[in-house]
């Protein structure tokens, strides 16, 4: 007997699936797998959170693929090794995957497979993702391949698969079995491919109509939000996928734009289609730069910087103990939730390289961690430009006390996730430090002992950072690596 072999990664779908499906339609049965690097389990940005969500969503793919006939088989270990398993047993003709964007473990991972296919005489195809373009040198016609791509026709869902007779699912490892444990998330969404669409459709039908007004408050952003990032990372539904129904959407409303029902939503649609453009953006970066999590784009740049690790500031940072009561909200509110909206990351990563100086390779690893979302492409992208280490983005040093009265002007977002500031009123809630003893006493908040002092002045610091970051950008040595960045990296309509 002859088969074909499906090895899933993150794209843990039946529908649009292109791997999938030309497997299925090729002339030997399938064996769909799935495998688990141990190594990956020691990974730095990677947590038992991360882990749990992929085995989840991955339980739910193989129930979905025993329904048409299929099965999974799992594998904690190295895929060569469960390849040359299968490969005695059966004899692969064709290994089918689609292509993933990750670092360069996953890039050596890869190489690894295409030469084990190489020396068995197995044929090996690998299927583009979303709208990243694989050996691309320039960003020159990048938008053109990118829209062409998430535009295209979807990859037709399969009714019915044939699998060798006889097998059949084996078992997932458990968490206790992996020897993780991971925190309980608060909300945390249901996983899998049905789930996916499901939040599409509600954010679609209801939730995204206020989507450009909210989107940017982590208070409203909780529901005003697509939240379908972890699902995209899980590969659980596709841009193209989103795109589409995005798009049948927009028709509906243009047909009448102005009607009770309709208001809103056409801006709130325009605005998403630019940020699902945007994650395609990001991702290629990762593409052309598999160490972006330990090289900056502009590493002359970020070698001017010159950032040192302060351990009592990143503790006070991780932990959102810096005594700014916002910023302590978004970031204690992410730990708990393992999400918090885009302009929050932004000002996370933001606080941790202008104000407090810290490097944002370190800073970088515990927001992976603590993202239930976690994709590297978008991640370590946004951690370069918001640590000011390509050259080629303007410097966004985010002040905190402007997007807290922005952003939660009654403070109600802060006494969700600071319950040590849970008594203390309006016109304190921001700068309570500026209580006097009497007021700290009668609002039940001790500054210094029931919550932290502010760590820095966050004012005097975040200008302070914005300046070295400037003088750092100016160096003729910053300055010439950036034309090159721009070249691969930068954003541009060109065609």
């Amino acid at each position: 007997m002859s088969v074909s072999v499906v090895w899933f990664k993150r794209d843990l779908r039946v529908s649009d699936n292109p791997a999938l499906v030309k497997a299925i339609n090729g002339p030997y049965p399938v064996v769909c797998i799935f495998n688990l690097e141990p190594e990956r389990l020691e990974r730095a940005d990677v947590d038992p959170i991360h882990i749990e969500w992929e085995l989840d969503c991955l339980t739910e793919l193989r129930t979905s693929l025993e329904s048409i006939g299929g099965s999974m088989q799992f594998n904690l270990g190295q895929v060569t090794e469960q390849l040359s398993q299968l490969h005695d047993e059966y004899g692969i003709k064709h290994l089918f995957s689609n292509e993933e964007t990750g670092l360069q473990w996953s890039w050596d991972r890869d190489k690894s497979v295409a030469a084990w296919c190489s020396t068995n005489d197995v044929e090996f195809t690998e299927f583009p993702t979303n709208g990243v373009v694989r050996r691309l040198g320039t960003r020159d016609n990048w938008k053109k391949h990118r829209d062409a791509r998430v535009t295209a026709e979807q990859i037709t869902t399969p009714m019915r698969m044939e699998s060798p007779k006889g097998l059949t699912s084996n078992s997932i490892h458990s968490m206790e079995q992996l020897g993780l444990a991971a925190r309980t998330l608060v909300d945390r969404p249901l996983p899998g491919e049905k789930a996916a669409l499901n939040v599409l459709f509600s954010f679609l039908d209801e939730r995204g109509r206020t989507y450009r007004k909210d989107m940017s408050s982590p208070k409203t952003g909780w529901d005003a939000c697509s939240r379908l990032s972890p699902y995209l990372a899980a590969g659980c539904i596709t841009i193209r996928q989103i795109l589409h129904h995005t798009r049948r959407k927009q028709k509906k409303v243009k047909v009448n734009p102005r009607s009770k029902e309709n208001l809103g939503w056409t801006s709130s649609l325009s605005s998403f289609q630019s940020r699902l453009a945007w994650h395609c953006h990001f991702i290629q970066r990762l593409e052309s730069e598999a160490t972006m999590d330990v090289i900056a784009l502009n590493p002359e740049l970020d070698g001017h910087l010159a950032r040192e690790m302060d351990l009592e500031r990143y503790a006070a940072w991780s932990q959102g103990k810096t005594g700014w009561p916002f910023f302590d909200a978004c970031m204690r509110s992410l730990i708990a939730t393992g999400w918090i909206n885009f302009r929050m990351r932004a000002m996370l990563q933001s606080v941790a390289s202008y104000t407090l100086w810290l490097p944002w390779t370190d800073t970088g690893l515990h927001l992976a961690r603590c993202f239930l979302d976690y994709e590297p492409g978008i991640h370590w992208s946004q951690v370069h430009m918001q640590s000011g280490v390509t050259g080629i983005n303007s410097i966004r040093a985010y002040s905190v006390r402007k997007q807290s009265t922005d952003q939660d002007p009654d403070g109600d977002f802060i006494r969700t996730w600071v319950e040590e500031l849970r008594d203390v009123p309006k016109e304190h809630i921001h700068e309570p430090w500026l209580m006097s003893d009497e007021q700290q006493k009668e609002f039940n908040c001790l500054i210094g002992e029931d919550y932290p002092s502010p760590i820095v002045d966050e004012k005097t610091a975040r200008k302070e950072g914005v300046s070295k970051s400037y003088s750092a950008k100016s160096k003729p040595e910053s300055k010439l690596r950036s034309l090159l960045v721009y070249e691969v990296h930068g954003s541009r309509k060109r065609r």
